[in-house]
């Protein structure tokens, strides 16, 4: 979950950005003519080719946000009729081609300060169980690789669970063995708040990455066979993992820092990284996030938030002040080209075996056109073909390079 105020929950996310965060300034020099409008690029059009491929392939994504949309509407909410309101529904599922999908058990950040964070976690995952059972034609609970593959064989969407941030563990490692037990497959480090053992991206800095016990987090979510995420996170919170982990780590819905400057975005050092480690990033369609002139917005966004936070101490005047500035600052939504730039960044820095999908549907209030909706990604697949990705590269990209990470994370537990 990236877009706070779709939520309800703005003041979760309006931190202020790190001491040592990444910045506009810590962006590669702009090219000649960057402060033009692009030029516009033509619209993908969906053929024979890539359809028959993308209905072929496993295609996974690593981060949606429709539980919370759940909680939000309560059984009222039927997903296998069209929803126009939100960006995920089964017969737009079924379009789009998907095998697997980590679905988002998140809570608010503030949930450390104010109470409830394991229990509210909870009750996420359990609206991801009665999901699950509520459409039993359509989904599956997966706990392992193995478990999608019988799935996608099936028929059916394979259903995992992620947990966006570690402040639903509570600092206990007892209870984050709990959530690995419920079937929780990765955890996010942080989410927008720097937690007591690990900095965010977009807080301030406090312990230069992560803390001793954040070293054990990690190593316990090996032992556990559980994926270490590191969207979210500091940038040397993401070496801190990267050094610690003894199996894949994945950047669940981030995108390529080089090529739209936000401290939520990954930089091409850390691609390199997760190359090394065997991990994955899997790429995030939100626009503020993956067009440049949107990073640059957003980025802003966090610094202009405590500035009216302490202005604005009366929480609906503070949401009433943000919405005036979103209105007067919008973000362009940019298209299908944008979300495709990152995920050819991260092919060639870090290589075709190490970049995914991670779409954040539901959990964002800006996409890009031709990605407004999880029916959208067999244009994916058409644009890495026009760009020249061979069949075997476009199927590592739609899911098989998560599915051979969590494969990889399975044979760590199983030796530890």
């Amino acid at each position: 979950m990236d877009s706070i105020s779709r939520r309800g929950f703005v003041a979760t996310g309006l931190a202020l950005l790190g001491a040592r965060r990444l910045t506009a300034q810590d962006a590669p020099a702009a090219e000649p003519g960057a402060g033009e409008a692009p030029a516009a690029r033509p619209a993908v059009v969906l053929g024979d080719a890539a359809r028959k491929l993308h209905a072929a392939a496993l295609v996974i994504d690593g981060h949606n946000d429709l539980p919370g949309e759940i909680r939000k509407k309560g059984s009222a909410l039927d997903l296998s009729q069209a929803q126009p309101e939100l960006d995920t529904d089964i017969p737009r599922l079924r379009a789009g081609g998907l095998g697997g999908q980590f679905w988002s058990a998140y809570v608010p950040a503030e949930t450390m300060r104010t109470g409830g964070a394991a229990r509210q976690t909870l009750e996420q995952i359990d609206i991801i169980y009665r999901m699950v059972e509520r459409y039993p034609d359509t989904f599956q609970l997966a706990r392992t690789a193995d478990d999608i593959e019988r799935s996608r064989a099936e028929g059916k969407i394979a259903s995992l669970i992620g947990l966006e941030g570690g402040h639903s563990i509570e600092d206990s490692l007892g209870v984050l063995r709990d959530f690995a037990r419920l079937g929780a497959r990765y955890m996010t480090l942080t989410h927008s708040d720097t937690l007591a053992w690990a900095d965010a991206a977009t807080d301030a800095a406090k312990h230069g990455g992560l803390t001793s016990f954040g070293v054990e987090v990690v190593q316990e979510m090996n032992r556990l066979g559980m994926l270490v995420d590191i969207s979210h996170v500091s940038v040397e919170t993401m070496h801190d993992a990267l050094r610690a982990s003894r199996a894949p780590v994945i950047a669940s819905h981030s995108s390529a820092y080089s090529i739209a400057a936000h401290p939520r975005n990954v930089p091409d050092e850390i691609l390199r990284e997760v190359a090394r480690n065997g991990g994955v990033v899997m790429v995030n369609f939100f626009s503020g996030f993956v067009v440049p002139a949107g990073a640059v917005v957003m980025a802003r966004m966090f610094d202009v938030g405590r500035e009216l936070k302490a202005k604005h101490p009366n929480p609906a005047d503070f949401e009433q002040a943000m919405k005036q500035w979103h209105q007067e600052h919008p973000i362009p939504a940019g298209t299908i080209h944008d979300v495709v730039d990152h995920i050819d960044h991260i092919a060639k820095v870090a290589g075709v075996d190490h970049v995914g999908l991670g779409s954040d549907y539901d959990g964002v209030t800006k996409l890009p056109a031709q990605l407004e909706d999880v029916s959208c990604y067999p244009l994916i697949t058409q644009e890495l073909l026009n760009r020249g990705y061979s069949a075997e590269a476009i199927h590592k990209i739609l899911g098989q390079n998560v599915l051979r990470a969590l494969r990889q994370a399975e044979e760590v537990a199983r030796g530890s």
